[in-house]
């Protein structure tokens, strides 16, 4: 049986990455001028300048990606210290969306070459007090579990909703009030706002894989022997504030053919880390997950949150050539698939109808990084009553973009708040998005702006759809 497709890595290979050292300070410095090639391999066409969330918002060359290369390459000449006020400004202003990529026509592997130029920018002034706070809570299991835990309590006693719900422009949200109404964005959707079937037509041949249709997808028949294998990344906030979301994400997979193993001892996938430039600490947590899912011995690795996937993806080029993690690495890498794609092979199958107009919002990592761009679309459209309604701006960056929605406020605000203005503009009830950050920036966004319309995570729809169904024999979800 063939195995879900793969897609391209942007990203250098582990032969470009840094070497290891004893020197921090050096190894920084040496790690970047390693990069000059890729410095030089931008040609200043401007493709990338429209595709920029940050440039299209500000309209300085500074806050573009050839703009923020420029910098860099001032770094590795040595006309620019790292420490100077221009280079941090400029350089923490960006998403990491990495829209750029796509249109590049000289292929910059621009998301690796601003990991490592914040990594140098942290070497020469540390990072802001909350970003180290953060940082620092999720690279330990013991410190952002009881955290988690105890977010979840406060979500449940309404604080985050009702502090959400204060009269107060979202764009200009700051600090607890937003981490309060990302919170609150995170909590179960009780009640989906589906309208009548006259309303909202049902599509008589929802399209799955090409060629085909809904109706004349298998259903998973294969043996227990000789099912695929997957093994579920469980993340940090994903388990932490999105359990449902993992729940119902072994549900589906397991109702399409799939056999769900179990992973002990994994943990933070080590994403926030290496967006930050905290490398070190993202290997760290990376050889965590490398030693775990290896001894879980599983065909695929299941993402359901995007960042996640692009982070997992990339483990090969985290690691220096002669680091003897490095092949085990990138061997774990090739086997990471985000959910859609491992649905999409297999059906995905179809279930009972769900009468919602909903849309669509692609995560930056998953459409920018990964190169995922139709299988999210497809799995919704197999989903029988389900009506998908276009979204403006629909693969531009939300602003959350990890922890920038908390670190840049004013910015994400921003760009977030433009979102929120396509969402409504789309008339939809609901919108639909696979991961975990979008999900809080968005939601947060329509709490702050008084909307009712919710944030879903497409396993919770598609779970939803099996269990009217009657795929799961009656057990809910």
């Amino acid at each position: 049986m063939a195995g879900p497709g793969r897609v391209r890595q942007s990203r250098p290979s582990a032969t470009a990455s840094q070497p290891a050292a004893t020197d921090p300070a050096s190894s920084l410095a040496r790690a970047l001028r390693e990069q000059e090639e890729g410095l030089l391999n931008c040609v200043h066409c401007g493709f990338c300048l429209p595709a920029c969330p940050t440039y299209r918002r500000l309209g300085d060359e500074a806050d573009s990606p050839r703009g923020r290369l420029h910098l860099m390459r001032a770094v590795v000449e040595g006309r620019l210290e790292p420490g100077a006020e221009a280079y941090q400004r400029h350089i923490g202003r960006c998403l990491g969306c990495r829209a750029c990529e796509p249109v590049c026509p000289s292929g910059v592997a621009y998301g690796h070459l601003l990991e490592l130029a914040r990594r140098v920018g942290n070497e020469a002034k540390p990072p802001s007090l909350v970003t180290r706070i953060i940082l620092a809570t999720f690279g330990s299991r013991w410190a952002w579990r009881p955290l988690l835990a105890g977010a979840r309590l406060l979500r449940a006693l309404g604080l985050p909703a009702l502090a959400a719900r204060r009269p107060r422009s979202g764009a200009n949200a700051r600090g607890p009030r937003l981490a309060l109404a990302m919170l609150a964005a995170s909590a179960r959707v009780r009640s989906l706002p589906e309208s009548p079937p006259d309303e909202v037509p049902s599509p008589t041949t929802p399209t799955t894989n090409a060629g085909r249709t809904a109706a004349d997808s298998p259903s998973p028949t294969d043996g227990p022997d000789n099912r695929p294998t997957v093994a579920i990344l469980t993340g940090c906030v994903q388990a932490g504030l999105f359990g449902r979301v993992n729940a119902a994400t072994r549900r589906v997979l397991e109702a399409n053919g799939y056999r769900v193993v179990p992973v002990g001892a994994q943990g933070c996938c080590g994403a926030l880390h290496a967006h930050a430039g905290e490398l070190d600490s993202a290997r760290e947590l990376a050889r965590r997950n490398v030693a775990a899912f290896e001894a879980a011995g599983a065909d695929y690795l299941a993402m359901n949150a995007s960042g996640c996937g692009a982070a997992m993806r990339e483990y090969g080029s985290l690691f220096s050539q002669d680091d003897p993690d490095a092949p085990r690495a990138a061997a774990l890498a090739e086997r990471v698939r985000d959910l859609s794609e491992l649905l999409v092979v297999r059906g995905p199958r179809p279930g009972g109808s769900i009468h919602l107009a909903a849309t669509s919002d692609a995560p930056c990592h998953l459409l920018h990084a990964q190169g995922v761009a139709d299988a999210p679309e497809r799995v919704l459209r197999a989903i029988p009553g389900l009506r998908l309604l276009p979204l403006q701006g629909a693969s531009e960056c939300c602003g959350g973009a990890g922890i920038y929605g908390l670190t840049q406020p004013e910015l994400g605000g921003m760009i977030g708040g433009d979102k929120v203005r396509n969402i409504l503009e789309s008339g939809a009830a609901a919108v639909v998005t696979g991961n975990p950050g979008c999900m809080m920036q968005i939601g947060a966004g329509l709490r702050l702006a008084g909307s009712s319309v919710v944030v879903l995570h497409p396993a919770e729809l598609l779970d939803e759809s099996y269990r009217r169904g009657g795929l799961y024999d009656g057990q809910g979800r």
